[in-house]
């Protein structure tokens, strides 16, 4: 049986991200299962698409031919791809070195359909985008702070990536809020994959369509919208019923949480914005399924995390009572964005 191959799609909009792009390219080169093709979506700058033409001459460097934002750039991008899956990498994101062989393992139950990693977040004071483009430049292995799940070769020396540091308050179940793996996911079947650590077979968009344009982030829009994979992994789920969708943390990323996304009033607008995603993620694929993870998480996994925190405060964690009130903060505004949406999404009909 042959290899899966993989397609990597990363979609880059900025030349204040340029560091970061060239460590995302680069720790995709580096992987123990070679990708098949590395595609850079650039999203409408045409004078950043020349640049990293020349910059990254092995690289696919296409422009973002559909409408500005997220879902047009991976849309684009997966028009290039010739893989047997397609990959999504953010920008300002490294993959582990068994990223992508992770991914091809999961592949080998023809079921799945989709799968996606864990993603570590570096908060601030982790080390920058052009130091781990040199660590990677060096040959040297990135590796995660607990258990490694990747081979590291004797000839290189690994380096353990410090993550930072997590502001206290900050709960562990909303860290979907800057794109990280959150507590609560369990490994194996899920309605949905994170959107910045994804991989479907290419046959999955034939049978569902792309990423809606409707749903999601647009740098052109300041507020902190999301969800576009979220409708399309649903959309899938509905369109091809008894594939499988996979969590697999074995596929390890680290994606950079600027400091600016790491204070209260980011956390508060993006629980409002995802509110308001959900709305119309709702309106696209129903309630009933574009809801139903998002119940449990609140009427299980949120109520122990407050608990957690204020028995955590009872002991001595000054911090908890924090990341007590963030849940129950977060799921009020997150809950408000959502009546919002729902209450324009009527008036619109």
């Amino acid at each position: 049986m042959s290899e899966t191959s993989i397609s990597v799609v990363i979609c880059a909009f900025t030349d204040r991200r340029w560091d970061d792009v060239h460590a995302a390219v680069e720790s995709v080169r580096r992987q123990t299962l070679p990708a098949h093709e590395i595609i850079l979506s650039v999203d409408h700058n045409p004078e950043l698409h020349a640049r990293l033409k020349e910059s990254l001459p092995d690289v696919r460097v296409v422009e973002n031919a559909e409408d500005r934002g997220l879902s047009g750039g991976k849309n684009t991008g997966v028009s290039h791809a010739s893989g047997d899956v397609v990959a999504f990498l953010d920008d300002d994101a490294v993959a582990a070195p068994g990223w992508l062989a992770a991914f091809a393992a999961a592949y080998g139950d023809k079921r799945v359909i989709g799968v996606g990693g864990r993603t570590v977040s570096l908060w601030p004071g982790s080390p920058g985008s052009a130091e781990l483009l040199e660590v990677l430049r060096e040959g040297r292995l990135l590796r995660i702070q607990d258990v490694d799940p990747h081979p590291r070769p004797d000839s290189a020396e690994a380096f353990t990536v410090p993550t930072g540091v997590r502001p206290r308050w900050f709960p562990e179940e909303f860290e979907w809020t800057v794109g990280g793996t959150y507590r609560g996911m369990v490994p194996g079947p899920v309605r949905n994959v994170l959107g910045g650590n994804a991989s479907f077979r290419r046959e999955a968009f034939a049978v569902a369509g792309g990423f809606s344009s409707d749903i999601g982030r647009t740098h052109a829009v300041d507020r902190p919208l999301g969800c576009e994979e979220t409708e399309f992994c649903i959309r899938l789920g509905q369109r091809a019923p008894g594939s499988v969708q996979l969590f697999e943390p074995g596929a390890v990323i680290w994606h950079r949480v600027p400091a600016e996304r790491a204070r209260f009033r980011y956390y508060r607008e993006r629980c409002y914005a995802e509110g308001l995603s959900k709305a119309l993620v709702a309106r696209s694929v129903g309630s009933r399924d574009g809801l139903s993870n998002e119940r449990a998480h609140a009427f299980k996994t949120l109520p122990k995390g407050v608990f957690r925190g204020l028995g955590e405060t009872f002991r001595g964690d000054a911090g908890g009572l924090g990341r007590a009130s963030a849940i129950t903060a977060g799921l009020g505004y997150t809950a408000a964005g959502y009546l919002v949406g729902r209450r324009a999404s009527r008036k619109e009909r």
